[in-house]
């Protein structure tokens, strides 16, 4: 498993627990996060911040669960793919398969990368 993954699993905890302060102490203060499949591009706890509120907003939960990590093997990369199950407000699950490529530099991720199968559940507007 990849020495990236205590860090990647802590970052989805804070997305799925709706914990915005694990999730963004996971993050550098710089991080730049992007949707690459649908031109998303975010900078900054504040943006990201606000993107997360809403994906919570519009959704009773989010889980991520069953992830496959491949680890570039220099200390700062890994590509993670992982099943996505969206239970939104009127009970009904939706489930996706993506894959988050992650680039760590001191003990917090400076870049997220993210690929969405389906609708954009991570956009810049409400």
């Amino acid at each position: 498993m990849s020495q990236l993954a205590p860090l990647v699993l802590t970052y989805f905890r804070g997305v799925d627990g709706q914990d915005i302060d694990t999730l963004l102490g996971t993050l550098h203060e710089g991080c730049v996060f992007s949707v690459e499949t649908h031109a998303v591009k975010l900078r900054g706890h504040d943006e990201i911040r606000g993107m997360f509120e809403r994906l919570w907003t519009h959704h009773a939960s989010v889980r991520h669960d069953q992830f496959h990590f491949v680890d570039a093997g220099n200390g700062s990369d890994v590509a993670v793919r992982f099943r996505v199950t969206n239970t939104l407000h009127d009970g009904s699950l939706v489930y996706k398969s993506n894959c988050n490529f992650f680039t760590a530099s001191n003990g917090t991720f400076t870049e997220v990368r993210v690929y969405m199968a389906g609708e954009n559940t991570l956009d810049r507007q409400g």
